[in-house]
């Protein structure tokens, strides 16, 4: 369509040479901001008879209401010229030429049709947003170009000027960048309102948002509604806290309208009716105004999560309430738990949100938060590749023929660890065999549609559930549930009977969807080897059994098996432990499934959010591969432990005792035990511990062939010295004659040696044989009254003469009064203070002038009569 046909809305200007820089380059990126009309007119722009332009956007709802817009605006109904194709959805013919789809669904197209054969033009939608699916698509994309179709347009684009990472990943070579264009929007001042709650508010905390937040953006909103006209856009984090502020908005005058993710395509386009009035505005972007579709007569309050900061415009909007929170993916990759978190907005999507209320005319931004907060937000989101679960990213990596992606032009590289984690999952459902390669298994699971993990459930999940159409319906209509659980939380089986019930269409057309999705795979799925030895279908069975069943196939890491009967806490064959929250009506089950659950930082355990109950003959089928039989012998919780052990991954399933264990065994078991817990497990006694002080300081002074004797050396070497014999639990090493144990250490070089080395005691002079201390290796001391020392010319040695014993020298009273080496000096020096100092408190012992004359004695002078 001629650029002066369409309406002049800001991008119209660059179309021209949007298309003859695509025309000459063959990519670009264009940078243009909500409102501008970039998502409609660029692709209506760039369309011809001959060959089809694609545009790719990042949510269904986006999808939709592009395609509407663009088929109102050349006069025509949906599915005409202007098609869309979202997953259970798709309105195209063969007169399409402009088919607008999510970029998941574009992921699949290439994989099936990498040349993309009748398309002329692909256009990546909000680019900025950084989901992986996007990521994978560009990737592809460029790698197209450069193998297959080098004529194939690319253009990407993007609400922010952070451009020059696309911009390099779609230029020709390194350092050579495709050309980034700029439209600029028309857009009304916006005031900035601060409005931080006026009490403390608890940070979020995975999915939990304080209800005084909530409290307060609900009072907000009633402030915006008060204090001009127009319609209010609240941006809130997801669709629980939606129909929380719905609920407290009650009695207003004004609609109150939600748009969100999880609601059928119909109710997302009641969001994005226009106000009643004349035509779209100058600010009024692509998506805004869908004139097939009956005007409110009310003002409006509509509830929103982020889908509506980018993408699509919801018309009459003046004013804007943003609680200053998102919802984004999470995996802890250490216990596979991957959940969505609530975090706080970045400061660009913070003002995207804000410009929302000055598309059409001057509007105000309530947020929820404070200035000084403002300025600490991140600048932008993060990517989502560095933070989500990397499961189905590393199977479409695969079936592309990059494995890890090696040689892809990826905005970022993806996290090795959590890369690896991701592809060791691929392993285990047998998607990809050694090597990193797509099998057969693992093109069926990626068909799906799914994660893998709920592409595994539904495909295993039909067979198990009895087969045939109903197998392969209730199989469905569970997945149905799971793919939506991470937000619902709770029992899945009252998710599912709900469902059922209230004949939800969103939820239909998915199991619709899903059941044909099997009718297109079962033939070329073959079940992975770790599915052999499982039972064949059973008969009909209960809900809560089939839904835990499917989510343990799903997720078999998190089968959990209750602590204690009628408890609410949990281990799981993964080795996490869990908890159910209180009141739980999933309380006091033995067994469980869990669904979705997530941990806080620094937390042991986890918070389970969705699970079914099952039992323990469903939980070894899902969980086979874990079950192991084991014959345990080791030192287990401070003790000997001889059993036999059936476990489930980390539960165990049963434990009996062996009574009649090969002794090696139970001796290695105890050394283990005394090498974790320490020499503190044998019975020290006096003679034992200075036997082993007269051991290191040999060793010290003279070196091999004298033993180590220091704890490692000890323990390093305990089964050569410890006589354990007979022992077989903790309680036995407590027995062993450790002194007699020691002196095996000695070789027989040396053996006879030791009382001449090192010997128990010295003779001194007064006839005493006095005990030397050996604690300190390198100063053996020998403490001795000096009256006992007299005539003593030089301290005694020990080892051969190498080394000089430390003399305490004490007083009657047993109290040091010198410390040397030096008797001559001390005798000379130091004797006479003493002498001095100690004769009128000892009268009755002889301090002579000269001691080393003098008679040694150890008795006192006889008392006068």
């Amino acid at each position: 369509m001629e650029a002066n046909a369409l309406p002049d809305l800001p991008v119209r200007s660059v179309l021209p040479e949007v298309a003859a820089t695509l025309n000459r380059e063959k990519a670009a990126v264009l940078v243009a901001p909500p409102g501008t009309g970039k998502t409609t007119l660029v692709p209506l722009a760039l369309a011809d008879s001959r060959l089809k332009v694609i545009v790719a956007e990042p949510r269904r709802v986006a999808a939709r209401a592009a395609a509407r817009r663009m088929a109102a605006l050349i006069g025509e109904q949906v599915g005409g010229r202007v098609g869309y194709a979202v997953r259970g959805d798709r309105r195209v013919s063969k007169d399409t030429v402009v088919e607008v789809v999510t970029t998941g669904l574009l992921v699949r197209r290439l994989q099936h049709d990498p040349e993309l054969a009748g398309v002329g033009a692909v256009m990546l939608d909000e680019c900025h947003e950084r989901h992986l699916d996007s990521d994978l698509a560009l990737a592809f994309l460029v790698e197209v170009r450069a193998a297959l179709r080098p004529e194939l347009r690319l253009l990407a684009t993007s609400a922010t000027a952070d451009s020059d990472r696309l911009a390099a990943v779609l230029g020709p070579a390194a350092g050579d960048p495709a050309p980034v264009l700029t439209a600029h929007a028309r857009s009304y001042p916006v005031e900035v309102i601060w409005a931080p709650p006026p009490g403390p508010v608890t940070p979020p905390h995975g999915l939990r948002v304080d209800p005084r937040l909530l409290d307060h953006v609900a009072a907000t909103t009633r402030r915006a509604l008060a204090e001009g006209d127009g319609d209010v856009l609240v941006f809130l984090p997801g669709a629980r806290e939606i129909e929380t502020v719905a609920s407290r908005l009650t009695g207003i005058d004004a609609d109150v309208i939600t748009l969100h993710g999880r609601q059928s395509g119909s109710a997302q386009d009641a969001a994005l009716r226009p106000s009643p009035g004349p035509g779209p505005g100058p600010g009024q972007s692509d998506s805004a105004q869908d004139a097939a579709l009956r005007p409110s007569p009310r003002r409006r309050v509509v509830l929103s999560t982020a889908i509506a900061e980018s993408s699509l415009t919801v018309p009459g909007v003046r004013a804007v309430v943003d609680a200053g929170l998102s919802r984004v993916p999470r995996m802890d990759h250490s216990r596979g738990l991957g959940a969505l978190a609530t975090v706080p907005v970045s400061r660009a999507s913070a003002e995207q949100r804000a410009g929302r209320a000055g598309r059409e005319a001057p509007g105000r931004v309530y947020r929820c938060w404070s200035a000084v907060l403002h300025d600490r937000l991140p600048a932008q989101p993060e990517p989502e590749i560095a933070v989500a679960d990397l499961t189905g990213f590393a199977l479409n990596l695969a079936w592309w023929g990059h494995p890890g992606g090696t040689g892809l032009a990826l905005p970022d590289p993806p996290p090795q660890g959590a890369l690896a984690v991701a592809t060791e999952t691929l392993h285990d459902l047998g998607a990809i065999d050694a090597a990193g390669t797509i099998t057969a298994r693992g093109r069926a699971l990626a068909d799906a549609g799914l994660h893998p993990r709920l592409a595994r459930a539904l495909l295993d999940g039909a067979g198990l559930l009895g087969g045939g159409r109903a197998g392969a319906r209730r199989a469905a209509e569970i997945v149905a549930v799971l793919d939506d659980t991470v937000s619902a939380g709770g029992d899945v089986v009252a998710l599912v009977r709900r469902a059922r019930a209230t004949n939800d269409q969103a939820f239909q057309s998915e199991v619709r969807r899903l059941t044909a999705s099997l009718d297109l795979t079962s033939a070329d799925s073959p079940s992975p080897d770790s599915a052999a030895g499982r039972p064949a279908a059973r008969e009909r069975i209960p809900d809560d059994l089939a839904a835990g069943l499917v989510v343990g196939l799903a997720y078999p890491e998190r089968v959990a098996k209750a602590r204690e009967p009628g408890g609410n806490a949990y281990l799981m064959v993964g080795g996490t432990a869990a908890e159910l929250a209180g009141g739980s009506p999933l309380m006091g089950a033995p067994w469980l499934a869990v669904a979705a659950a997530d941990r806080a930082a620094g937390s042991r355990t986890a918070r389970i959010r969705s699970a079914a109950p099952l039992d323990e003959t469903t939980a070894r089928e899902v969980a086979a591969d874990q079950l192991t039989e084991a014959t345990e012998i080791g030192w287990i919780d401070g003790d000997v432990v001889a059993r036999r052990v059936q476990r489930l991954g980390a539960i165990t399933l049963s434990s009996v005792r062996i009574t009649d264990p090969p002794a090696a065994r139970l001796h290695e078991a105890l050394v283990t035990g005394l090498r974790a817990e320490g020499l503190g497990l044998l019975t020290w006694t006096r003679t034992a511990t200075e036997l082993r002080n007269r051991l290191a300081f040999a060793h010290a002074a003279l070196g091999e062939p004298w033993p180590d004797v220091a704890d490692a050396a000890l323990l390093g070497s305990a089964p050569e010295w410890l006589p354990l014999g007979a022992a077989r639990r903790r309680a036995d090493l407590a027995k062993i004659d450790v002194a007699s144990a020691l002196r095996r250490l000695l070789p027989w070089s040396v053996a006879g040696r030791l009382d001449e080395f090192a010997p128990e005691r010295l003779p001194v002079p007064s006839g005493s044989h006095v005990r030397v201390d050996y604690s300190d290796p390198a100063a053996p001391v020998l403490a001795v009254k000096v009256q006992e020392a007299f005539g003593w010319q030089d301290a005694p040695t020990l080892a051969g003469g190498r080394v000089p014993v430390l003399l305490h020298l004490l007083s009657p009273a047993g109290r040091p009064v010198a410390v040397t080496r030096d008797l001559r000096s001390f005798w000379a020096q130091g004797y006479p203070q003493v002498r001095a100092e100690m004769r009128g408190r000892y009268p009755r012992h002889p301090w002579p002038e000269d001691p080393t004359s003098a008679t040694p004695t150890r008795r006192a002078n006889p008392r006068a009569r």
